[in-house]
């Protein structure tokens, strides 16, 4: 992989990281997500940190999707499925352990706009390169 490529699926994860946002944003207005998972695990800290962390996971997270998908083995479904991957594990694994105080009960809607947003992001860190 080339730095251009690694730059440019770092920045797709970062725009999908963004466009996840805006998606939180509408389902927590409307009632469907209580309190965002990235405010759980980071309670204590201003808006603008939380946020600015949740971009760097998506970069981070964007340039490994670049890294591990060839794309000759892209399908329409890659991004979505990793996007989905991406909340299980964090949901299973990585949330537990930063916030083991927190609650890991929610509801079947909440957890569905979750997974929405995830899926989103995997749509456009995939970037549309269907094979």
């Amino acid at each position: 992989m080339t730095r251009s490529g690694i730059s440019r699926d770092a920045a797709r994860g970062v725009v999908a990281a963004m466009a996840m946002t805006g998606m939180r944003r509408m389902t927590t207005a409307l009632g469907l997500v209580g309190r965002p998972p990235p405010e759980r695990i980071l309670p204590t800290r201003r808006e603008e940190t939380v946020e600015l962390a949740h971009w760097l996971f998506g970069a981070a997270a964007g340039a490994t999707y670049g890294a591990l998908v060839r794309p000759s083995s892209k399908s329409r479904w890659a991004g979505p499925v990793y996007g989905i991957a991406i909340w299980a594990v964090f949901e299973m694994a990585v949330a537990p352990l930063l916030a083991p105080d927190q609650p890991q009960g929610r509801s079947i809607t909440s957890r569905l706009a979750i997974a929405g947003d995830h899926v989103l992001y995997g749509a456009i860190v995939a970037g549309g390169e269907a094979a």
